[in-house]
């Protein structure tokens, strides 16, 4: 008989007033080395716990009934994708405004170009799941595989707009001289930040390497803790390692292009 999982969690972290305790010790400490190490983050470190509390709470009630509804449950990978584009097309708009640059140089809804790396990611590989089969069209399942693609294109795109961003900033007189010497303005941006926007797949790819020897993933433990054997945890787990690669490989070279191409950022040497 398969193990529950309810109760595979509840052997590892049982849900007591001390764990809650101890969330609240560890968060204090986080946000006090944030604050008083020089980091300048403690505020923000204190209200991402918080809201990651409520919002947990919160979602663990909607989740419970959307997944009843294959509908309801595309619904909520919708508000998912819309919460990623926005936070993500936020988080590049402020190394903008970093730059002196104001509040939305290109214009009010330029945070909305976030959109086209993270959907060039995520939608393929849905789609291909779906048509393959692999993905049955139930809301248990299409929740949790989307927000995890999703999360991934969400932190690749944030990494590669604000890393090239920020190189274009500080090399932006030799996108003076790229201009000069006959680059196109494309052309010109895309060699000075494609080096350091790549450094974003670092994450995904240190973990990929390291998978099994330095860390064991939320999925391989979940289902090995819902009673599955660990060849199929290691396989599941396997596909969603290579599912992220892809994903953030795409949304990395998708918010080149948007950058290159001056539509988010307003990168220097456009004219």
């Amino acid at each position: 008989m398969s193990l529950p999982v309810a109760a595979g969690g509840a052997r590892l972290l049982p849900v007591t007033p001390a764990l809650g305790a101890a969330c609240a010790v560890l968060l204090a400490v986080a946000a006090l080395v944030a604050g008083r190490g020089g980091l300048g983050h403690g505020r923000a470190v204190l209200r991402a716990g918080l809201r990651a509390a409520a919002q947990l709470a919160l979602v663990a009630l909607v989740i419970a009934w959307v997944v009843r509804s294959l509908w309801a449950s595309a619904l909520f990978v919708l508000l998912m994708f819309a919460v990623a584009v926005r936070t993500a097309g936020r988080r590049i708009g402020e190394g903008g405004r970093a730059r002196g640059e104001g509040r939305g140089s290109t214009g009010r809804w330029e945070w909305a170009w976030a959109a086209v790396p993270i959907a060039a990611g995520v939608l393929p590989v849905l789609l291909l799941l779906a048509a393959t089969g692999l993905l049955p069209a139930k809301g248990i399942t299409v929740i949790p595989v989307a927000g995890i693609l999703i999360g991934g294109a969400l932190t690749a795109t944030s990494l590669a707009g604000r890393r090239a961003l920020d190189e274009l900033r500080v090399r932006h007189g030799e996108v003076e001289a790229a201009l000069a010497l006959g680059f196109e303005d494309r052309d010109a941006r895309l060699e000075v930040c494609r080096t350091a926007a790549a450094t974003s797949l670092v994450p995904a790819l240190d973990q990929t390497r390291t998978v099994g020897l330095v860390t064991l993933p939320g999925a391989f433990v979940g289902m090995l803790l819902g009673g599955a054997t660990p060849v199929q945890a290691g396989a599941v787990q396997l596909f969603v390692l290579v599912a992220l690669l892809a994903v953030e490989a795409v949304a990395v070279t998708a918010v080149l292009e948007l950058v290159g191409r001056g539509l988010v950022g307003a990168a220097p040497g456009a004219r």
